[in-house]
């Protein structure tokens, strides 16, 4: 199926299984999609106090990146001083099982992973 895909999109800027997949690719988008699905709504400060090791300059490309391609909604509320919300899409939402699958996976195949590491560290 991925290789009918890519045969079809040839070239990298159109192809909706590369622009998908480099979210996948990039660590933040995972981790602050994961986050959003355990908080519901959150605004910007309590994602940046949430996420340990993501910049802030960081944090807002990734969610710039996830709302332009949907996956992530914002709400800004004209108060003093501005209140902006962020929170999964239904698209979002229904990315979600995938996500978990591949931590299970991930969980699954940890060990075995850090094994072949250390096999050709030596």
């Amino acid at each position: 199926m991925i290789d009918k895909i890519l045969e079809k999109y040839p070239s990298e800027e159109n192809c909706p299984y590369r622009l998908i997949m480099n979210h996948f690719g990039n660590k933040w988008s995972m981790i602050v999609i994961i986050t959003l699905a355990s908080n519901r709504t959150m605004r910007f400060n309590e994602l940046d106090k949430a996420i340990v090791g993501i910049s802030q300059k960081m944090l807002t490309s990734t969610l710039q990146a996830l709302e332009n391609d949907g996956f992530v909604s914002r709400t800004m509320y004209q108060e003093i001083p501005p209140r902006v919300e962020y929170k999964l899409s239904d698209l979002g939402l229904n990315l979600l099982p995938l996500i978990e699958n591949v931590a299970e996976w991930i969980t699954q195949y940890s060990g075995e992973i850090n094994k072949a590491k250390q096999g050709r560290e030596r």
